[in-house]
């Protein structure tokens, strides 16, 4: 019998036994561990992800009104800690790390890069109650992406791992997340200072980044909508504008790079709205010395999901919730990949009446798709952008990055 065979099978006997008696038993959760410690390979790895962490819910977690394992619901209230809150959240089920920026070598070559770490949390009652250094209590996954920008290549990689040994985790008290060799961390004596390191088969980046301004929470009352049931939200925070500096390495080639970077962290537990199959995200760094951050929730006719939502913030670092009926969001061309089929806004309008701008926002590589088949097993599009409009009234211009999934198929309602 094949890897992944042996796995949906071990996989569909968990979900019997949790479906007849509503609690574990012994024997179903064994069989999972026993078979995944002797295959340890990405594709078990992957396949755990549907059949621990992903998987059987209740329908009160499926409403929102409640998690499945007794995770934490983002609830309005909380109060964020700056440096702690930068580490790790293990009472929430989901939580990812996200980098993304606009390098440049000193030879004007350009480069766009994607780092994001992703922790997805077992449910405490899925967890096999004796002690070992193997038990699964959470999932790692990561991407990393780089974009050779006046080159026209893009390239991608993946890594998946359990937390167990040293070979993934992440830290509660401070910033620190890694996989193997790939790691994001807080320098030394300085909670504004983060280092990234990650490296693929032909390309790797190691670069220190520096928050110019303070971290920036997005909503209201501390979460961020992605639904109208309770706790249907996440707790977010971003680091909108980093100096960036260190090194990209392409096919042996290494540059010293600078730029600036944009940084997310995100942590809830809840489900997306039933309605929802994807989302569009915007980052957006203008030359006014202001930013942008605007998400779409997006429903199967294209309109948008009343959660959908943004945030400004200026130049002195203050920010102004952005509703979404504020923000109107116009995709002007398209693009169909060949890898997937599927088919993307290409170019976009985003504009608003108050405060008043209007930008457009084009990508500066096509091909910035990511198919995730060893990891999350998701399809999407990150890719870095320019922007060019106005700004009450005045010329304005800019960087970003843009996020589109569910183009290729529907995104799970899991955050």
């Amino acid at each position: 019998m094949s890897t992944e065979r042996q796995v949906r099978v071990a996989a569909a006997d968990y979900d019997k036994t949790l479906a007849n008696t509503g609690d574990l038993q012994d024997d179903a959760r064994s069989v999972i561990s026993r078979f995944v410690m002797r295959n340890r390979s990405r594709t078990a790895m992957a396949l755990l992800v549907g059949a621990l962490a992903l998987g059987p819910v209740s329908q009160a977690a499926r409403d929102g009104e409640a998690t499945d394992g007794g995770f934490r619901l983002a609830l309005p209230g909380y109060q964020y800690r700056f440096p702690q809150d930068h580490g790790s959240h293990d009472a929430f089920r989901t939580e990812w790390w996200y980098y993304t920026g606009h390098l440049a070598a000193r030879n004007g070559r350009r480069f766009g890069f994607q780092l994001t770490f992703f922790r997805r949390g077992v449910a405490p009652d899925r967890i096999a109650t004796a002690p070992s250094r193997w038990t699964i209590r959470h999932v790692y996954l990561a991407h990393f992406a780089l974009a050779d920008l006046d080159n026209g290549r893009f390239s991608m990689a993946e890594k998946i791992s359990r937390a167990g040994l040293g070979k993934a985790g992440a830290d509660a008290d401070r910033l620190r997340v890694w996989i193997d060799r790939w790691s994001v961390e807080r320098l030394a004596g300085d909670p504004d200072r983060h280092r990234l390191r990650a490296a693929a088969d032909e390309f790797a980046v190691d670069l220190t980044v520096t928050s110019l301004k303070p971290p920036v929470v997005h909503g209201t009352d501390g979460v961020s909508r992605k639904g109208d049931r309770r706790g249907q939200a996440s707790h977010y925070y971003s680091l909108t504008r980093l100096a960036t500096e260190g090194s990209v390495t392409v096919r042996g080639e290494q540059l010293a790079v600078a730029g600036t970077s944009w940084m997310d962290h995100e942590f809830g537990s809840a489900d997306l709205g039933r309605d929802v199959v994807g989302w569009d995200w915007f980052s957006i760094q203008l030359s006014n010395n202001s930013e942008l951050m605007v998400y779409r929730l997006r429903r199967a006719d294209g309109s948008p999901d009343p959660a959908s939502s943004g945030t400004l913030i200026l130049a002195d670092g203050r920010s102004q919730h952005l509703p979404g009926n504020s923000l109107r969001l116009e995709p002007l061309t398209y693009w169909t990949s060949p890898a997937s089929g599927a088919r993307y806004p290409q170019r976009w309008r985003l504009s608003c009446a108050s405060p008043e701008f209007s930008l457009e926002l084009t990508p500066l590589l096509a091909d910035q798709e990511l198919i995730t088949r060893r990891s999350t097993q998701v399809t999407y599009w990150e890719g870095a952008v320019q922007a060019t409009g106005t700004w009450r009234g005045a010329a304005v211009s800019g960087q970003g990055y843009v996020e589109m999934t569910g183009y290729a198929e529907r995104v799970t309602h899991r955050l």
